[in-house]
């Protein structure tokens, strides 16, 4: 497969670097406060330069949510290959990842409702062939746990779709981490717990 010109390649690094740096100020500041000149200046590129690669701000963000559910949708994939692998455990395992993403520092905060990243995101093919794939599979997990009593099936799928969801912008994470009493690793434990088991005592077994 042809690599493409050293200019081509050039560019394609310079987008990468974009992306990725994008993705961590989008995590850090959320889009509103984001600018376009602290991308170009985290970069080392002119203002200029960046508008090259991507017409506006809403064009940065979207960039950085696509290569994000890019990533997810890998996730998701690859756990559907694993024969062995129960539903809830697939579905912990998606939800576990976003969680690490977010204590990482690298889940974007998700656009509020009147945002004009939203609007950018549902012209943007890409991104909603993306949510498609992924929410259909997980859709596809969520069912099978209710028909096999690891979800209350009084729950619509929907329901249990966008909890997951919204897993990858719970500030419970956050602020635990921000006491520094914890390791990453035990606050997603306990975020999947309570995502997964409720906050009520279970019987012992």
């Amino acid at each position: 497969m042809a690599r493409g010109s050293f200019r081509e390649q050039v560019l394609r690094v310079r987008e990468d670097a974009i992306v990725v740096s994008v993705n961590r100020l989008l995590a850090e500041k959320g889009f509103e406060v984001m600018t376009v000149d602290e991308v170009a200046a985290d970069v080392g590129i002119a203002k200029a330069s960046l508008y090259k690669h991507f017409a506006s701000k809403e064009a940065l963000a979207a960039a950085a949510m696509v290569r994000l559910l890019q990533r997810a949708a890998d996730l998701v994939a690859e756990l559907g290959t694993q024969a062995t692998t129960s539903s809830i455990d697939r579905l912990k395992a998606v939800t576990r990842w976003a969680l690490d993403m977010q204590l990482a520092g690298q889940m974007p905060s998700l656009p509020s409702q009147n945002s004009t990243l939203r609007a950018e995101l549902m012209a943007n093919r890409d991104y909603l062939d993306l949510l498609m794939q992924v929410s259909d599979r997980l859709g596809e997990w969520i069912v099978d746990a209710q028909q096999r009593g690891d979800i209350n099936p009084a729950l619509p799928p929907e329901v249990v779709l966008y909890s997951v969801y919204a897993r990858a912008c719970d500030p419970v994470p956050g602020f635990l981490k921000a006491g520094g009493q914890y390791a990453d690793e035990q606050i997603v434990d306990w975020v999947l717990a309570s995502c997964f088991d409720g906050l009520a005592t279970r019987p012992a077994a």
